[in-house]
């Protein structure tokens, strides 16, 4: 059974992105970039809600061919085009760059991709890890928390029926105050 994490950048006030979609308070500084860059190198299969696949393949896909790219960058790029995707959208007919679409019941979906994959399981996108979220499939909640706060936007927790226990397993401190913290889910 493959293990689902939920990682995303988050504002101390909790939301993964300011009113109109701004992520501009997010950017990440050299060891933060290089930290996420090895999440996308280790992930197995990576599922995405439909707004974080057109903003990531709206840039990622050619990155490393733009002038003055840095290593980093040209590494990310490669990395995140090679990692295996799914797209959950019924909005959107086709995807590209090492992903497949898939229109139905994404949490149904995630279950069964879960069940089959043996290795990492990353979700991306607010929409999509709210429905999968509330289902009880996340097992690890990678949280890196910026300092600064938006004041509203999409939030990073999706309203629940229940209370999740966590485990915390992992901080770390990177420059300008960014923290992570990574948390189990207690099963």
């Amino acid at each position: 059974m493959g293990k689902l994490t939920f990682a995303m950048s988050t504002s101390l006030d909790g939301y993964v992105s300011a009113p109109g979609g701004d992520l501009g308070w997010s950017v990440p500084s050299d060891e933060l970039f290089q930290w996420w860059s090895d999440r996308v190198g280790a992930t197995g299969l990576s599922l995405h809600g439909r707004v974080l696949w057109e903003a990531m393949r709206s840039h990622w896909p050619t990155a490393d061919q733009q002038p003055g790219v840095t290593p980093a960058h040209a590494e990310f790029a490669r990395r995140w085009r090679d990692m295996p995707k799914v797209v959950f959208s019924s909005t959107i007919s086709e995807v590209d760059w090492n992903a497949r679409l898939f229109s139905g019941d994404a949490v149904t979906e995630i279950a069964r991709l879960k069940a089959e994959e043996d290795g990492p399981l990353d979700v991306g996108g607010a929409t999509l890890a709210a429905a999968v979220m509330r289902a009880g499939l996340i097992d690890e909640y990678a949280i890196v928390t910026h300092p600064v706060l938006v004041g509203g936007g999409t939030p990073f927790f999706a309203p629940l029926d229940a209370w999740v226990d966590l485990d915390l397993v992992e901080t770390r401190t990177f420059p300008g105050g960014v923290l992570l913290t990574r948390y189990e889910t207690r099963r």
